[in-house]
């Protein structure tokens, strides 16, 4: 293996721009599915933004002209009636993780249909090579029910169904279907849904969270990424997090889920959920979040304040003079030089999380964040950003990868045979996350770990995830008190079987 490493690695470095990159890897991991784990673990901080975001959102763009060979399962709603007997044909039968999109909002680029595969596929290899659930184990799942971007519907080379997306009961018929087809066909199986659009995001994880052990990464896997962002801002800043003002920019599916969990967060250090609340504000197009409001979504009229109308972002930041600006509006740029000058005006240490992904959409760069708060800027982002040096000091901004997250949390649920996905196992999982970024991380002006830790990140995780399964009685058996060291031995290993002579 070690030759074939030296060699794989010297074609990788040859390519010229990550999209080359990301078809290499890709077609190794056609040909030889080890060789591909073992390259990936071992230069994980590398690969990983060619394998997931910021790349795959260029991978997704261009599915029919970079596709290669079939990888996961396509499920059209022209299958209607067939679902069961669809999943019946795939290969392996002891599945433990299925990540499915209907690529209607994939990441901050929109409706790609069939072309979203390259998410689930990208999830699932993480879930492998940060906490080792093996490949065998894991099924990519696209719902196709159409696009609405008439220029795919038009290119020869769509890989999808060529009409408007399914809607209303037909659509919610199907994903019944899927979700019966996965109980009957991979009972215990993990179902993670991933880039669906908000109104369905909400509504999909509403629906069936309480039924079967499933979650929603864009919603649950971000809040709980963010939350650790913040425990680690409270260490530099000195404070609590219920002593924080809060302000997202964005008010989708992701914000709310992030809202959700932060005031749960507020609440465990003591103030009532009506305290929580009123230190936690949303804006999306219309304006701040307001009770008069009548144009609101359904997610996010719970989050309406009562407060005078205020139009945009840098006058809402004038009025509620936050401590805390969160981006998850996939609106570049949004975070102009006054916003964040003001910012800066009334908080020694703001916190700037532009976390909209891919980086054309991330609401300011590292640089503008620093130059414009004078340094002091707590700077977290959704897309990887080089380090930036201001005054002679070098800063190395962490990213809010939701990486750090859902393959601990899947394994864990996985290893235990959890029956839900719960708060607090996604409270423990930012817990464990904060706890890894050392107070050298923080000088640097780092808010996460490193992503070469990211292995042992999601063995604790996993063990975290595991004891809370078991203590709150969801686990299908025992979890034994060295729950990590377990996790350890169960987790996959990228490795070529001993040979054994005859």
């Amino acid at each position: 293996m070690d030759e074939q490493l030296l060699r794989v690695r010297h074609n990788y470095q040859a390519k010229t721009t990550d999209i080359e990159k990301y078809i290499f890897l890709v077609g190794l991991q056609d040909r030889n599915e080890t060789l591909f784990y073992r390259l990936v673990v071992d230069h994980l901080p590398e690969m990983m933004p060619i394998l997931y975001t910021p790349t795959v959102g260029e991978a997704c763009r261009t599915f029919g002209n970079i596709f290669r060979r079939p990888r996961g399962l396509y499920l059209s709603i022209a299958d209607r009636g067939r679902l069961e007997q669809i999943l019946g044909n795939w290969p392996d039968r002891d599945i433990a993780v299925i990540v499915a999109t209907d690529g209607e909002r994939i990441l901050g680029l929109g409706d790609l249909g069939a072309h979203g595969m390259g998410i689930p596929i990208g999830k699932l290899s993480l879930y492998t090579a940060c906490a080792g659930v093996s490949p065998e184990r894991c099924l990519p799942i696209t719902l196709d029910v159409g696009t609405e971007n008439a220029a795919l519907r038009d290119d020869p080379l769509y890989t999808g169904l060529r009409r408007a997306r399914e809607r209303g009961a037909g659509y919610d018929d199907f994903v019944e279907e899927l979700v019966t087809a996965v109980q009957r066909r991979f009972p215990g199986a993990l179902l993670q849904w991933e880039d669906f659009a908000g109104a369905n995001a909400i509504r999909l994880l509403e629906r069936y969270r309480d039924r079967l052990c499933t979650f929603n990464d864009d919603i649950q896997g971000t809040a709980a990424v963010v939350l650790a962002a913040l425990l680690s801002a409270g260490r530099v800043t000195r404070e609590r997090l219920s002593d924080q003002r809060i302000l997202f920019a964005g008010a989708g599916a992701s914000a709310t889920g992030v809202t959700g969990l932060v005031l749960s967060a507020m609440c465990a250090e003591g103030l009532s959920e009506s305290e929580a609340r009123r230190r936690i504000w949303l804006l999306d197009a219309g304006g701040l979040i307001v009770t008069e409001r009548t144009d609101l979504a359904d997610h996010a009229r719970p989050w309406a304040q009562a407060h005078r109308p205020v139009p945009d972002l840098a006058a809402a930041v004038e009025a509620l003079e936050p401590t805390i600006l969160i981006g998850l509006s996939a609106q570049g740029g949004l975070f102009s030089e006054p916003v964040l000058r003001r910012m800066a005006d009334r908080c020694a240490h703001p916190v700037i999380l532009a976390l909209s992904n891919p980086t054309s959409r991330s609401e300011c760069t590292a640089e503008q964040a620093y130059r414009f708060t004078g340094g002091r800027a707590l700077f977290a982002s959704g897309s990887p950003f080089a380090p930036v040096t201001l005054d002679g000091r070098t800063v190395r901004p962490g990213q809010a990868n939701n990486a750090f997250v859902f393959p601990g949390l899947g394994l864990g649920v996985v290893l235990s045979g959890a029956r839900r996905v719960t708060d607090a196992m996604l409270h423990a999982a930012a817990r464990v996350v904060a706890s890894f970024v050392s107070d050298g991380d923080l000088g640097q002006g780092s808010l996460l770990p490193p992503l070469a830790a990211i292995r042992d990140i999601s063995a604790r995780i996993a063990a975290e995830v595991a004891t809370v399964a078991a203590r709150d009685g969801l686990a299908a058996g025992a979890v034994p008190a060295d729950a990590e060291a377990w996790v350890r031995e169960r987790m996959y290993q990228p490795v070529y079987p001993e040979y054994q002579p005859a």
